[in-house]
């Protein structure tokens, strides 16, 4: 076995989410483009302050410390921005500042910059604006919008994600079920189905991606946690489903319905992905949080 994934793990950033660009936003929205450029120009040398993703991305870039020298790193960030290169070179001074090692970007100068994911062989795109995020996972990537969240440091040098499960890891088939049907028909139709896997959500290839990592790394570097609102019978489909992936998962919370915040801050998370937006409102109180747009499928 090789000591590195012949591929790094891709994440794709957009500025907003990595540095607090909330008054640089505010002039754009109010002001135009024009008197956008002004200030990130006269402002240019002045640093960012990090964004809400900001701790999350230095966690990532940190697993690269281990690298030996000649090696590719196990994970690149490359910088997808609605900027112009002239307005971006705000954000690459602050960049060089925090001593972030990222040396790819797309600045698209207004136009949507997800279609730039694919190229960069993105796993993972993180970014303030739904409707980008929302394309982003029509084209079969990993993508979550950054919502405003208690971000901080975790604590320790771990890196810890978690995921929902239903319409984020696994498919939106049983979510489906569950809403048309009620939660009754669901547990007994989870229960007769326990040994058929599920299908596989948006984020399945990136938590394999992440599981390739941990089995490569002698130092166990990342720890995962499924935090889902099923609880038993139906928790047995998701653990067999996670065996015939032959993914390990870290941490597993099965809570019936209860809210997910002090789990997700007793995990220490470093980010957390859901669908459902009253489940992130509830989690960004304690973590960083990503929702995933998924549309349910028509039936």
């Amino acid at each position: 076995m090789s000591e590195i994934p012949e591929k790094p793990l891709v994440i794709a950033i957009s500025s907003r989410a990595l540095f607090d660009l909330a008054e640089s936003h505010r002039i754009y929205s109010q002001e135009g483009v024009d008197a956008y450029c002004r200030y990130q120009i006269k402002h240019e040398n002045e640093i960012l302050k990090p964004g809400v993703a900001f701790p999350t991305a230095k966690k990532f870039l940190s697993l690269n410390q281990a690298r030996k020298s000649q090696q590719p790193p196990w994970v690149e960030i490359v910088l997808i921005s609605r900027n112009s290169a002239d307005t971006g070179l705000r954000i690459f001074n602050s960049i060089e500042h925090y001593g972030l090692n990222i040396s790819r970007a797309a600045f698209t100068s207004g136009e949507t910059p997800y279609k730039y994911v694919t190229p960069f062989g993105g796993d993972l795109f993180l970014s303030f604006d739904p409707e980008d995020v929302s394309q982003a996972l029509l084209n079969g990537h990993a993508a979550a919008t950054i919502l405003p969240s208690q971000a901080r440091e975790g604590p320790d040098d771990l890196l810890r994600i978690a995921f929902d499960g239903d319409s984020v890891l696994f498919s939106d088939d049983a979510d489906k079920l569950y809403r048309k049907e009620g939660i009754d028909e669901f547990a007994e139709h989870e229960k007769k189905n326990a040994d058929d896997p599920l299908l596989g959500g948006p984020f399945k290839s990136f938590l394999a991606t992440l599981h390739r990592i941990q089995k490569e790394r002698t130092d166990k570097p990342i720890r995962t946690a499924l935090v889902t609102s099923r609880s038993a019978p139906a928790h047995e489909r998701v653990i067999k489903t996670l065996r015939a992936w032959d993914i390990r998962i870290d941490e597993s919370f099965f809570l019936g319905g209860m809210k997910k915040g002090e789990f997700l801050k007793c995990f220490g998370a470093d980010i957390y992905f859901d669908d459902h937006l009253p489940h992130c409102n509830t989690a960004r109180q304690y973590v960083t949080t990503g929702h995933v747009p998924v549309e349910p499928s028509p039936d």
